[in-house]
This record gives structure tokens, C-alpha cells and sequence, in this order.
């Protein structure tokens, strides 16, 4: 089966992201979108830990570890960046001044419910961070993650069965075989990795689809 590879992926949610936009990238696979943004944009990276104005991130021997985002790695900062307390940065988050902010999840329901910080396993590790601040206080809540577990089961699911970071705020999924967009308890898909065919996705899909390409 054809797949997008995880550069793919963040190449595709930059496209989407538009001139403007102040945008938080969560911890993860959501971080590498900063290094497609395009470059005739100007998009406002956000970062929990009190960060804004962050660019790509930097060559190889000119880290600073002092100057890192919310997953502890180093990062860039644009001319008029700056960084500050971060009770100051969730003040951003959960006061609506973020128009986008890129999770990761474990699970999205076709709702929109977003599962994304424990797997609800007795020996698993919970990090909720500050992913149940951005869910709610951003405008626009993006989910970038696999289409399938190990197993081979769909992260598109009817209802999510780990717990709930979010409730039906996800609007669109980016995964490594499709873009779906998610409103009124419906699955839209907007595009497809090349060579696999709705009907293809659609098996490994545990919610319908609907073609919206």
C-alpha cells in the first residue's frame, strides 16, 4: 500500500496553514510542519512552553539548548520573536488567540473527539502537556498521525476508546494515506495518497467515507 512518509505528511498540513496564521505545533510529528511552511507566508509559530516567532529548525552544530520548543528540541527564532513565562503562554492558548494548532493523537472519532495523551494501558506513561488547552482554545484543531495502529487497526474510529483529550474539536486529519475533513459526525476525504483507491481506504477505514475530492 502506497503511504505518504512522515515529511510528506508535514509538507501537506503546511499547505493548508494560511498567510498570518499564529499556529501551535504539538509535540511529535506535528513539529516537522515548521520546516515546510512556505516560504512567501508569513505563519506565527507558537510553542506552550513560551515561545513565538519560531522558525525552522536549525543546521546540524548550531543548536542552542537554551532556545527549545514544548518537546524539548531546539529550535529557530525569527526576527520579532520572543519568548516569556509560559502561564502567559497558555493565556494564548486558552484565550482563542491561536487560529490553528497540529496535535498528534492515538485515536480521532468521527465526531471529532481527539484522544491524544494516555492510552489508558496500567503502565502507560500519561503526557497530556498542554494538548487539552490547545483542542479547545485554538480556532482550528488539525490531527496529524498514522492511518493505522501496529495491529492494523483504524485510528479513525466510531467512538474513541482511550480517554478523551478534546471533545468534537478536530476538523481535518492528516495521515499517511489520506486528508479527511470531519464535520457533522461525518468523514469527508478530501485527497488520497496516489495509488490507492477510495474503496482501498475505505477497508481500512472504520468509519464511511464520503468522496469530497
Amino acid at each position: 500500500m502506497n503511504k505518504w512518509t512522515r515529511n510528506q505528511m508535514a509538507e501537506r498540513v503546511a499547505q493548508d496553514i494560511a498567510d498570518g496564521a499564529v499556529v501551535n505545533l504539538g509535540i511529535g510529528l506535528p513539529t516537522m510542519v515548521a520546516n515546510y511552511l512556505p516560504a512567501d507566508r508569513e505563519v506565527i509559530l507558537h510553542s506552550e512552553n513560551g515561545v513565538i516567532g519560531m522558525g525552522p529548525a536549525p543546521a546540524a552544530g548550531e543548536e542552542d539548548y537554551d532556545l527549545i520548543n514544548a518537546g524539548k528540541q531546539p529550535v529557530t527564532l525569527l526576527a520579532g520573536g520572543c519568548f516569556f513565562h509560559h502561564a502567559d503562554s497558555f493565556g494564548m492558548m486558552r484565550g482563542g488567540h491561536l487560529d490553528i494548532c497540529v496535535l498528534g493523537a492515538f485515536q480521532v472519532a468521527v465526531n471529532g473527539d481527539l484522544a491524544n495523551w494516555h492510552t489508558g494501558a496500567p503502565d502507560a506513561i500519561p503526557a497530556v502537556g498542554g494538548a487539552m488547552d490547545l483542542a479547545i482554545g485554538a480556532k482550528k484543531t488539525y490531527v496529524m498521525m498514522e492511518h493505522l495502529t501496529k495491529s492494523g487497526e483504524s485510528k479513525l474510529a466510531a467512538e474513541c476508546t482511550y480517554p478523551i483529550t478534546g471533545v468534537s474539536c478536530v476538523s481535518r486529519i492528516y495521515t499517511d494515506l489520506a486528508v479527511i475533513d470531519l464535520a457533522d459526525g461525518k468523514a469527508t476525504v478530501k485527497e488520497i495518497v496516489e495509488g490507492l483507491s477510495l474503496e482501498e481506504l475505505q477497508k481500512v477505514t472504520a468509519v464511511p467515507l464520503t468522496d469530497g475530492r
